[in-house]
């Protein structure tokens, strides 16, 4: 089943932004498993929702890639960890 996440930078920019998915993400597209990205200002910062293939999928790129890229410091990236919500997707219209 689909599982999506929205995280939430509060004071985030499109340069952190910009920086953190350079040191995450592969050169040449998304990472395994993951179907959607889209990253955009809000209100208070930036915010980032991605959609994973399983809830399974996004746990490993949390835990292999995200977190301990995140913990070791990304320059110029986001300064503190998100706001987080998952959830497992019911419903999802492509056009």
């Amino acid at each position: 089943m689909p599982y999506g996440v929205v995280h939430t930078f509060a004071g985030g920019t499109k340069e952190q932004y910009e920086a953190s998915i350079a040191a995450v993400h592969p050169s040449d597209g998304l990472p395994e498993g993951q179907l959607y990205h889209a990253g955009g200002p809000s209100a208070g910062g930036w915010t980032i929702i991605a959609v994973h293939d399983s809830r399974e999928s996004w746990e490993r790129f949390r835990d292999g890639t995200l977190m301990p890229r995140m913990a070791a410091g990304i320059a110029g990236g986001f300064a503190a960890p998100p706001e987080e919500t998952g959830f497992e997707i019911h419903n999802e219209v492509r056009t």
